[in-house]
This record gives structure tokens, sequence and C-alpha cells, in this order.
């Protein structure tokens, strides 16, 4: 770990397998970070602590700072508390984040959906910089998304502006969703609708990793699941460019980079002719997004205030 604190912001990346903080300084670099496994077992509370206490050595020097976290769920951006989160994390619906921590740690806290966040430092400094706007979407265990227009978050009505999982999508229609409902892209392109799909062809359980990396060395059944996938996200990233017009696509995530070859043929035969200098790219900061693009959040906050 290398870097000073001057004019640096801490983010912290709360998933359902790892923590992450790390200080970004103005230009986006991350100068200090430290990482250790989600301690999911021992609920919220424990989560908490064990956040704190990775943050706590990094906090920079300046008191005023505010800490920006992205965490998993679906979050309420004006109080911080978890609205939605599924079972990854048990018990953390519900969650006061932002209290919580800025209880432990004695600063402000802005929290953010993870996903949101990711978009917001791919916008910044990552596949969409320079570009007027970046629709993220991130596959893992689920899907999330995330939408940046002119350098900030759009995030709709009721914060959820960009969400795809939950999207209807042709292939799909009898796999059930997490959510209960049939048909919807998570049911098909996420690692969970990959474990199941490959599960359900062999009888032999993976994980959506597995799969994926599976398919990279070839496994034929694992090949076909995946592109199986890969073409159904890319159709409907093909729509959402003619709806959002959002300057450019990116895919973060662990089946991401497995999924793409397959996704980008798609993207590209589906896609209109209006839309076509919108590419579909891989993201820039697989590692490190969700933790930079809430330290951005929390610069961007600072920054107003002081103006």
């Amino acid at each position: 770990m290398t870097g000073d604190h001057r004019r640096a912001w801490l983010g912290i990346d709360i998933g359902g397998t790892k923590i992450l903080a790390a200080v970004v300084d103005a230009d986006g670099r991350v100068v200090r970070h430290a990482r250790v496994d989600t301690p999911a077992g021992d609920g919220p509370a424990g989560i908490l602590d064990t956040a704190a206490a990775l943050a706590a050595p990094l906090l920079p020097d300046a008191p005023d700072t505010t800490v920006g976290v992205g965490a998993a769920g679906t979050v309420d951006a004006a109080s911080g508390r978890i609205r939605f989160a599924t079972d990854i994390l048990p018990g953390w619906c519900g969650t006061p984040v932002a209290d919580e921590l800025a209880a432990r740690l004695r600063r402000r806290v802005r929290v953010e959906n993870d996903a949101n966040a990711a978009a917001v430092a791919e916008a910044w400094i990552g596949a969409g910089r320079e570009r007027p706007g970046l629709f993220l979407v991130a596959i893992g265990t689920g899907i999330g998304a995330g939408l940046v227009r002119a350098g900030r978050l759009d995030r709709g009505a009721t914060g959820l502006a960009g969400e795809i999982a939950h999207l209807p999508v042709a292939g799909a229609e009898h796999l059930r969703c997490v959510c209960g409902r049939f048909g919807h892209l998570e049911a098909i392109a996420s690692g969970t609708g990959l474990a199941a799909a490959y599960t359900a062809a062999t009888g032999t359980p993976a994980t959506g990793r597995q799969v994926a990396d599976r398919a990279v060395a070839g496994d034929p059944v694992a090949r076909d699941v995946v592109a199986t996938a890969g073409r159904a996200l890319g159709r409907v990233l093909a729509g959402l460019a003619a709806l959002l017009d959002p300057g450019a696509i990116a895919a973060t995530g662990g089946a991401a980079p497995a999924l793409l070859p397959a996704a980008g043929d798609a993207y590209t035969a589906e896609l209109l002719p209006a839309w076509a200098g919108t590419p579909l790219l891989p993201g820039a900061l697989p590692d490190t997004a969700v933790a930079v693009g809430a330290a951005r959040l929390a610069m961007t906050q600072d920054l107003e205030r002081e103006s």
C-alpha cells in the first residue's frame, strides 16, 4: 500500500463475499486499500464491525470527509438503510448501514447500491470515461445495474432506475427467477441461472463461476449454457441501448467475461443502426469499481457541501 491521504476519500465495498476498503484520491487513483472476506454468518452487526475495523486505519486525516459505501441490496439513499436484500447476507434487509457505520467511524456516511456505485466509477475513470453516459450491468450471483448520465447517477423516481434483472426475456419462459416469477433475465443470465441450467443438463451441481470457467476451458455443456445466456443478455442490452441512449454499455462481474462474446454478437445483431455507435464494453475496474464509485459519491457530496 502506497500513497498519502491528502484530499482523499474512503470508499467501502460491502458485498456477499468480500469487504474492500479503498482510499481514493481526487483523480480516482486507489492509494491504499485493504480487503477481507465478508463474515456473512455473523449477521449485520458482525459485517459492520468487520467493515469498520477494516476501514478505520485507512480513514483520511481530514475529519470532515464523508465515507462512501457501496452495499449489496436495494438501498434507500436518503437514509442509508437497506430496503431489500437476498439471503446471501442473512438479516441484511432493514439494516441502517449509514447510521451504524457513522457511529463506528465517527464520520458522515453515504450508502449506495453496489452496482450503482460501480457504474459511477466506470463512468468516471473506467469504460465510460469521456462518454456522455454509461449503463452498467453487473453479472454475479444475480444481476445488478446502474445508469450514469453526464457524470451523475440517475436513480429514477424510486431509486431503482436501470434495474434489468427482472425484465422478461425470450428463452427463459420456463425458468423460475429468484423473485418467484418466471421468464426474467436473472433466471437465465446470472450466476444462479448458469448454475441451474448446467446442473439440469448434467446432473452435476456447479456454481455460476464454475460454469463460466468450464465454458472457457471448453466444456461443451457449459459453453452451450453460457452462449444461451449471453445471447439473452445481448438482446436485452440492445433494447436498452434504444430505450436509454446511454452513450456506452459496460458489463462487469464474475460471469461477464464468459458471457460477453455471445452477448456481443447478439447485441450487434439486434442493435438498430441509429445506435450502432453505442458500444458494449467490458468493465475496466473489475476489483475496485464499487469502492471507487462509493468514494466518488462521497467526494461529490463533500464538494457540493463546500461550494
